[in-house]
Formats: C-alpha cells, structure tokens, sequence
C-alpha cells in the first residue's frame, strides 16, 4: 500500500472538481492540493457533455428574484432556500471569472453582450452557452488553467473508501485504487472534497458518462453522511434512440424545444397539449419526460419504444448554426435534423438528491465536503435546465475556498489503521465464483428504469427492494481474477456495490414520500400533496440499516403562498384520446 499525504484531497475530474482546485489553489498556492479522477483529466464526468448552457442573470430586464422563483417552481418547493439563492446570487460571478480570468468564450450578440438562450421551465431567456458545446469550452478552459498551477493530478483512480482519524469523529483522507498499477493509495489529508457526480448509470438508459457509478456518494454513506431528498432523479424528455448502441440515451438539449421544436408520438400527434397546454414542449423536464413515458407505454409509440422530437421546420442553416454537435451526433445515425423525425426517449439525466451541505459545502462529516452532482438540496424536485453546470461552478468556487480556510487551520491526522486493514482485506485475494458482472449490471439497469424511474408504486418499490438484496448476494459470487491492475471485471463489481448502496437510498426515500412531486411520480398518490413541503433525511447506521428522517422544508426566503405550484397532470388514458390510429408519422 502506497502512503500518500496533502493539504486538500479531491476525489473526482469534472467541472467542480477543476473549480475547486483553482479557487484553492489561488486562495492558497503554497497548499498541497491533489486531484484523484477516474478517468483522464478533462476527458471525463459529464461537464464535458454540457449541451444547453449555462443559467445566469445578465440582462438588465432579467433579475435574481426571476430566477430564484423559477428555480424555487421548478424544485417544486423543497429545494434548500439558501443553497438555491447561493446558486443564483454567485452565477454573475462565476460567469465573469470564466471569462476574464479562465479564458472561456462565450457566443456573442451582434452588439458584443453575451448572447442567451431559452431553456424549458424558466420565465426569461437566460442561458449562456457556446454553441450546443458549452461543456468542452468550460472543461477545455478549466484543464488549462490546473496545468497552469501546482496542482497534482492523478488520473484513472478511483476513490474506494473515505477514512477517519483514530478517534472517527472526523474525515483525515480517502484510500484510492489506481487502475493500471492496482496499487492501494491511502491518502491523509487535511480537508477531502467529493465531487465524483451522481448515479445516473444505474438505470438502463442514461445520458451521463458510463465511468460514473455514485461513488462518491457511495463512498460518503458508507462513512455515515446524511444525504438530502434521494428519491429525487431528473429524467432528461430527448434522449436520442440508436437501438442498442451506447448513444441511445445520448441528450439532444432542450434548446431545441426552446427554439419551437415539437414533440410527437407515433400517432403524429403533438402530444404535450395533453399534459401542459399553456406551456407544451417548454414545460419542465419532469412533466415532458413523464408524458413522453406515458405516450411510450400507451403503445403511442415507436415499435422500439420512442417519441419523436421534430425540428425540420427551424431549417438547416439555423439547426447548424445553434445545434452543430447534436446535427451531426444524428447523422452518425443516419437522420438528418433538418429532414427526418428524430426518435427520442426520457434518458436518466441528473441526481438531485445528495449529500446534505451547507452553503460553505460543508456536510454533516468533519473534514468532508461535497460538490456538485454528489450534493444534494440545490434543486429540489427537479433541476432547471442550465442550473446544472451553474451549480457546479459556482459550489465548485465555494468548495475550494472552504477548503483552502479549513485546511489553514486544521491539522494532517493520521487514518485509523483497523480500517484501512479491513479495506485492503477485501480487495487482496483473487475470488471464485459465478455470474457476469456486466450481466448482472445490465439487470441492475432494467429493474431500476421499471420499478424505480419514471412512474413508482408501492409494489415497483417492493419489487426493486427484494430485486436489490438479490442484486446484493450476486455481486458477492462473483469471480474477480487476481490482480488488480488493469482488472475491468473487479473496476465494473466496484462499479456495481457503488450503484447498489445509491439505489437503496432512492428507494428507501421514493417509499417514504407518498406523493407525487416534481420528478418523483407515483401512480398510487398521484396527486402533489399541500403536505409534502417536508425534506427526506437518509443516513447509514452502524448496523447497515437506512435510518430516514423527515423534516418540513425551511421557508427563509420564500413562503409557498408565494411561489403558485402547478399540481401534477396525471397521464392521459388511451381510451380519453380520441381518433387514434396506428399509422406512424
């Protein structure tokens, strides 16, 4: 086991992994900061595959309240009111330094203003981007300036386990694994920042990066983290449908709707009039994406199991001008935006539940701290489009400057030996057994997108517990060869306890909360209840239990008289849609 010590330990490669290093490295340069990333450095996590943009107040017509209430609406009010008024209070910042300290480049109006787009959900054009290739600007940038610094890289490992001092009352490092050498690191650091994103690959189809597996939040409620509002996952409505390949699930971004794309089923009809006629494809991703499901299994759609997305009438030139990365991801396929239908499906998006931080990304751990993805309570019930690479940015800052001031004052504590020994344990010796692991992580995938995605009940929940403990005992038989170098099957059993620990806290919070609310549906309570303004708290005891508590949402700066909330619409029955008829448009 290699013995590795710094000042700040960052477990993760994306934008608020990148973010915090700069910031605090810049408040501090004489700190030993030590990034950790699964995969290379900027070639990795999902800020790099950002489409849409980025959501921010610019415009003098546009204000922080606008966007503040537009977020409280769409978290349909259980976001936490300090940590959504943090996102979009500190946005302007962000936005400012990316451009005149980072370097990045924004697309531009004719008078020279940052250009900004429409995104669903929100009541004024406020997304910067460049092009429909933010993410690579921002990612590009970002790597840029860390080689620029002192700022140590370890690419391709990941985080295995977070470690405590002797005393355990707080965090002092995290034991890593390096993919090609199989060496175990154990790391002490003053201050440890997980920012690994979220669990998104769980379910059979997905549009984040597929390196992705929780494991930060894996890692966090192995330690006994309080985690915030799990049953809380964003389905994104297009995500592209290629067969089998792994683009299916691959974003087509909302500016497309935002520009007056149509969403229609195989009926050719438009069918978002059914379920939010002031709003139509415009609405939030929750609603688009629970009616594109609904439309699939109401067998109103494709054979293979898809809506359509139609952008023929904006015309090429503008198609290749605004969306030039999803033009040609849907030639790859053989459509043409500009002259065939494109088939789409919901696609697992985004985590909005996470690890519980305050507004410094401080979490209920001593020495740990979260961002990002990993992080939970920003966005409520359901994520705007925009506010998730705004998120990162900005908490990715604030991360790195708490991190920078906790690690001036705290000291380098040496990891509780007992544990690292029990962690090596399990990984030391080659093991017999049956099964695939990515046989078994393919039927994780299905019975997470059947009975714990889109629409939940009382008896998919059952099912996905008793199919979680099953998953549980598998993962034990499965034979990992003996080294751990270069080793994909033990990388993917790994992957798979990591998906298994998240899946049990979404379902344990999805069957707590009997209502329906913002991404979380439930065919049983399909009503959004007055009396669901409460938070869902999630920890691991020390018998391995899911303790849940639950707490009314803190209204500090906004009460729900305030903020009108729209009820759920229930999906329309085939039976309540007239002149249906088979033929596929």
């Amino acid at each position: 086991m290699q013995r590795r010590a710094c000042d700040i330990l960052i477990v993760g490669g994306g934008g608020a992994a990148l973010y915090a290093a700069l910031r605090a490295c810049d408040a501090n340069p004489r700190l030993r900061i030590l990034v950790a990333s699964k995969g290379l450095l900027g070639k990795s996590g999902c800020t790099r595959m950002v489409q849409g943009g980025y959501n921010v107040v610019l415009d003098p017509a546009d204000s922080f309240d606008k966007h503040y209430d537009d977020t409280l609406r769409g978290g349909a009010l259980i976001n936490d009111q300090e940590l959504a008024w943090t996102l979009v209070t500190q946005a302007p910042d962000r936005i400012f330094e990316l451009e005149n300290a980072y370097g990045c480049y924004f697309d531009r109006n004719p008078n020279g203003t940052i250009h900004q787009r429409a995104l669903a959900g929100q009541s004024f054009d406020r997304t910067v981007h460049r092009g429909d290739l933010t993410g690579i600007e921002l990612m590009g940038r970002l790597c840029e300036q860390v080689l620029l610094r002192e700022i140590e890289i370890l690419n391709e490992v990941r985080g295995l386990e977070l470690l405590f001092d002797r005393s355990r009352r707080a965090i002092c490092g995290a034991l890593l694994l390096d993919h090609h050498s199989g060496a175990l690191v154990a790391v002490k650091a003053k201050a440890v920042l997980l920012a690994t994103g979220g669990a998104a690959p769980l379910y059979r189809i997905t549009a984040a990066s597929l390196e992705k597996s929780g494991d930060g939040m894996a890692m966090a409620f192995r330690a006994g983290a309080e985690f915030a509002d799990m049953e809380m996952m964003q389905f994104h409505p297009t995500g592209l449908r290629a067969g089998d390949s792994a683009l299916t699930g691959t974003v087509l971004e909302e500016g497309l709707r935002g520009a007056g794309g149509h969403l229609l089923n195989a009926c050719g009809e438009r069918f978002m009039d059914r379920y939010d006629p002031a709003r139509l494809e415009r609405s939030t991703r929750d609603r688009v994406s629970r009616a594109s499901f609904l439309e699939i299994r109401a067998s109103r759609g494709s054979p293979e199991g898809a809506v359509f997305l139609d952008v023929r009438h904006l015309g090429k030139e503008f198609l290749l001008k605004s969306s030039p990365g999803m033009y040609r991801r849907c030639l790859s396929i053989g459509l043409d935006m500009a002259t065939d239908l494109v088939p789409v499906t919901p696609t697992a998006h985004f985590q909005m539940g996470g690890i519980r931080i305050d507004t410094r990304c401080r979490t209920s751990l001593e020495g740990l701290f979260a961002a990002g993805e990993d992080a939970g309570g920003v966005h409520g019930a359901n994520r705007l489009g925009g506010n998730g690479v705004a998120e990162s940015m900005v908490f990715g800052a604030i991360a790195g400057d708490a991190l920078a001031e906790h690690a001036a004052h705290a000291a380098l504590s040496e990891p509780d030996p007992r544990r690292l020994e029990e962690i090596a344990a399990r990984l030391e010796r080659p093991r017999d057994g049956r099964g695939s692991a990515c046989a078994l992580r393919r039927e994780i995938g299905s019975v997470a997108w059947e009975d714990l995605g889109i629409i939940r009940s009382a008896a998919s929940l059952a099912r996905a517990a008793t199919a979680l403990d099953a998953f549980e005992e598998k993962v034990d038989l499965l034979p990992i060869p003996g080294a751990r170098g270069g080793n994909s099957v033990l990388e993917e059993t790994l992957n798979i306890r990591n998906l298994i620990a998240v899946a049990r806290m979404i379902c344990r919070a999805a069957a707590l909360r009997e209502e329906s609310r913002g991404s979380h549906y439930r065919e049983d309570f399909s009503e959004t209840s007055p009396g669901g303004l409460y938070n869902i708290f999630l920890r691991r005891d020390e018998d391995a239990t899911i303790a849940a508590d639950v707490r009314p949402v803190r209204f500090t700066r906004r009460r729900p008289e305030e903020l009108a909330l729209e009820t759920v619409i229930p999906g329309a029955s085939v039976e309540a849609v007239p002149g249906l008829s088979e033929k596929a448009p």
